[in-house]
């Protein structure tokens, strides 16, 4: 199966007409869906900003889409110039499961305190081990990661946990959100 970076690669290596290496700002699980995703690459290709996100829609299937396209300096990288990366987990609170956004936002029936979840997550807020969040075949170098904020809110039958850190360990926010 490919992965949405080489989706992508694919795509822009049509528009410049050559081979086209992506560098990510992060990367996303299995089934979890990037927006405001930020990558660089480098080519010799001259291009106007408005056909490489052309060029490159034009090549991508509909669940993929370049919103916006930049020059950028030669010092600068998507994933160590990213100040920070950030998560919305979606959970559909109700009896029965949605037969929409299905792929796209968890559902549980169980009783869910969103007020208390709420409160408990600010526990996490801060610098801290998450050993206990990450999976076993995470391979970052550290456990130690600093999350700036995490709210959790009501929105009707929704319950969204919003994320933001510096960077996360593999399955850390599934697993906080578990």
């Amino acid at each position: 199966v490919l992965t949405v970076q080489e989706t992508l690669e694919n795509a822009l290596s049509k528009v410049a007409n050559s081979p086209v290496s992506l560098m990510c700002a992060g990367r996303t699980d299995a089934g979890v869906h990037a927006c405001g995703q930020v990558v660089h690459f480098d080519t010799q290709a001259e291009r106007s900003m408005k056909a490489w996100v052309m060029g490159a829609n034009i090549n991508l299937p509909h669940d993929v889409s370049v919103s916006w396209a930049k020059v950028m300096p030669a010092h600068f990288h998507a994933r160590f110039k990213a100040i920070a990366r950030r998560y919305r987990y979606v959970i559909y609170h109700d009896q029965s499961r949605p037969a929409h956004l299905n792929e796209e936002i968890t559902w549980n029936h169980r009783p869910l305190d969103a007020e208390r979840m709420a409160e408990a997550a600010q526990h996490l807020v801060g610098v801290h081990d998450f050993s206990a969040f990450r999976a076993g075949q995470c391979q970052a170098k550290s456990p130690i990661k600093e999350v700036h904020h995490l709210r959790v809110t009501r929105h009707g039958k929704m319950i969204v946990l919003d994320i933001r850190a510096g960077a996360f360990l593999h399955h850390m926010v599934r697993n906080i959100a578990g």
